[in-house]
């Protein structure tokens, strides 16, 4: 079932991130209140919830004292990506739609990935910090292997690991992948070579990027193991989140096994900008990093501010909440109850009463009106079987048509 909130009086939100006033003013046009305070912290946000229907937000952490203080509270918008800064488990508790942008960053994560694949290959960095010295050592940069005919290995999958394959079609390379639910039907697809193992891709890969998300799990995918199995003078691109690569091991593994590597994540990023970072990854030869960039530019600023306002728009307009990540993905429903009905005022709650006396939740509720506004079906999915007597009792309602009751299987 859904319920349009189109014309709500005085409906807040807030938003608690930076955005443009464009959109800030198509998200005004939906007859919303607009508060934006991009600069919240995670104890600010907490006072100014008050009255907020909707929270927009980037990385600020939305705590579970936050989420206690928005009683009224109906749908949290992550501006990106990842909702791991949001309390979902307290969130579902309250009854708050979480939802976020997926995806909309991969093109750009995947020309990032690109730029460092040939900056490695031609030895960009290492060209540009000599010309600067004043120094023209031309003759130490010219073991540039090439990429056609190269074999580049996408570790993780997902949106971006597909836009990489992409644009390596697009240099005549060939591709492997790996990635937990990656099928060797998806792969044929997808015109890939499909991998068992991360150590099969690493011994097939003359470059090898990786596209994991983010994982509360000890295991990296690119453990001592992995290292072991890449070909000796392999590229190794890390553009993902931080947690995928064993970085002592990479260490280790850099000069012995001749690798070049670029990495826009490392574990020792300062939380602030203009913080102190080091990391003695970068003191080793051939290796290269970007400040955990992949996903900043214009154009994933734009996508995500449109499709903020088109999860807005659609929740207002219709009570659908796209991309939501905390309903249950299987109803915990036993039985389903199926009745059509006269489109009459109280049928409804007459029905329920029948179920509520029997001491049954109903668990989900749908119903579609047919042309009309005469009749309607309607579906209520019940986590117990309801008893003979409230069945008899529903269809003795003057109002309902027609029962079925049907075990969820």
């Amino acid at each position: 079932m859904s319920f349009g909130f189109w014309g709500a009086t005085n409906m807040k939100i807030l938003v608690a991130c930076e955005m443009p006033e464009a959109a800030l003013g198509e998200l005004r046009e939906l007859g919303l209140e607009v508060v934006h305070e991009p600069g919240l912290s995670a104890d600010d946000l907490q006072e100014n919830l008050v009255d907020v229907a909707i929270l927009i937000v980037g990385k600020v952490r939305v705590s579970q004292d936050a989420i206690a203080t928005g009683k009224t509270l109906q749908m949290i918008v992550r501006a990106g990506d990842l909702t791991s800064n949001i309390a979902l488990d307290e969130a579902s508790a309250a009854g708050i739609f979480v939802t976020h942008c997926p995806d909309k960053d991969a093109q750009a994560t995947a020309e990032l990935t690109f730029g460092l694949i040939l900056a490695l290959d031609r030895r960009i960095v290492e060209n540009t910090v000599a010309l600067r010295a004043g120094k023209w050592t031309r003759s130490e940069f010219l073991d540039a292997r090439g990429l056609a005919g190269r074999t580049l290995g996408v570790l993780g999958g997902g949106e971006t690991g597909w836009q990489v394959a992409r644009r390596a079609r697009a240099f005549e390379m060939n591709v492997v992948a790996w990635s937990p639910t990656l099928t060797p039907e998806e792969a044929e697809r997808r015109e890939v070579e499909f991998c068992n193992w991360p150590r099969e891709l690493a011994r097939k890969s003359d470059i090898v990027t990786i596209h994991a998300p983010p994982t509360e799990e000890p295991d990296r995918l690119v453990d001592a193991e992995f290292l072991e199995n890449m070909r000796t003078g392999a590229y190794l691109v890390h553009v993902g989140y931080s947690g995928a690569i064993d970085e002592i091991a990479l260490g280790d593994a850099i000069e012995r096994r001749q690798l070049r590597v670029a990495l826009d994540v490392f574990s020792s990023e300062p939380g602030i900008d203009g913080g102190k970072f080091r990391s003695r990854l970068l003191e080793r030869p051939g290796v290269i990093g970007t400040q955990h960039i992949g996903s900043e530019t214009e154009q994933v600023r734009q996508a995500i501010s449109d499709e903020v306002i088109r999860i807005v728009r659609t929740f207002l307009v219709s009570g659908e909440v796209l991309h939501c990540v905390n309903l249950c993905e299987r109803s915990p429903a036993t039985w389903q109850l199926v009745v059509r009905v006269r489109d009459q005022v109280g049928v409804m709650a007459a029905i329920l009463e029948a179920v509520r006396a029997d001491g049954i939740n109903a668990e989900e509720i749908s119903s579609r009106v047919f042309r009309g506004a005469k009749a309607a079906w309607c579906t209520i999915a019940l986590d117990e079987r309801p008893s003979t007597e409230a069945l008899e009792c529903i269809r003795e309602l003057n109002d309902v048509l027609h029962l079925d009751l049907r075990a969820v299987v």
